[in-house]
């Protein structure tokens, strides 16, 4: 079967992936390149072009060459796109590349966390994710690190050193940096803090696994999916779930790779392989697809 060439750019609310890959329909993928940029602040739609020419570059192919370029998150800023694909089909098909094995994932972006529950072919059976409110999102968490003085790559290894968490008990982002700054008054250190902030999302994503009925392997996709205070506190909830519920809940495993955060682009660049394939079968053009 003939080799396909597509990209999966995925913009999101502080950093655009893009992957490369070569594959036969979605099947016997090779991925070619990667990159992972923040906005910081910057044009997105200068970000995500920047970054696709940045993973072109690396994987020694012309932007011209494609077969098909998928996006996913925020589409409308890739504007060179073939086609677009919905975040939560494309985190559950990258989520399912990284880990054969794994029928659940666990989104945990800068906005939001999604629980998702898919087949052996990365199909989402059901999905929840958390309320509007920004508590359990990356964002709060820059915000309380940037609070606390803290730098955002050193959250995680001072999340893990924390002797006496501080569990943050309220769902709502205002209510809960209010009591962040009750801590600081008090004294509290910072890695008690973050630690039970850490503990307070992590309650709330095992919830959302909980109600997709989730069991067995679950993927971290999403930027938090590198916090590792974040995936040790999750573990944490889980390994005490073991010892008080056993008998109510499936065991879950956790599996945090380090391509988590690129899960979206490459689930986009899997499924465009995939669309491409189904396009020509049907003899249609594949400009059909430009906004889908």
């Amino acid at each position: 079967m003939k080799r396909h060439l597509t990209a999966g750019v995925d913009p999101g609310a502080s950093t655009v992936k893009v992957a490369i890959i070569e594959s036969s329909g979605g099947d016997n993928a090779k991925v070619l390149s990667t990159r992972v940029q923040r906005i910081r602040r910057r044009d997105v739609y200068e970000v995500v072009r920047a970054t696709f020419e940045e993973a072109c570059a690396d994987a020694k192919v012309e932007q011209g060459a494609f077969d098909y370029v998928a996006s996913t998150g925020d589409g409308d800023s890739v504007s060179f796109r073939t086609g677009h694909f919905y975040s939560m089909t494309t985190h559950a098909r990258g989520a399912l590349f990284l880990e054969p094995n794994a029928r659940a994932g666990l989104d945990i972006g800068s906005l939001h966390a999604r629980a998702l529950r898919m087949n052996e072919q990365g199909r989402v059976l059901s999905h929840r994710m958390t309320s509007q409110c920004a508590s359990g999102s990356g964002q709060f968490l820059e915000n309380i690190a940037r609070y606390l003085g803290v730098p955002l790559e050193d959250v995680g290894k001072m999340s893990k050193s924390a002797n006496a968490p501080e569990k943050v008990s309220s769902i709502c982002a205002v209510l809960a940096e209010t009591d962040v700054i009750n801590m600081v008054s008090r004294d509290i250190a910072p890695a008690d803090i973050l630690k039970g902030i850490h503990l307070s999302i992590a309650g709330r994503l095992v919830q959302l696994l909980r109600a997709v009925g989730a069991a067995g392997s679950v993927v971290l996709t999403g930027g938090l999916s590198r916090d590792e205070g974040l995936v040790a506190a999750v573990e944490e909830i889980i390994a005490e779930e073991k010892t008080r519920k056993r008998r109510q809940h499936a065991d879950l495993d956790l599996l945090a790779p380090e391509e988590g955060i690129l899960a979206g682009a490459l689930g986009a660049a899997l499924l465009g392989a995939y669309r491409y394939e189904q396009l020509l079968k049907k003899g249609q053009p594949v400009a059909a697809a430009a906004h889908a």
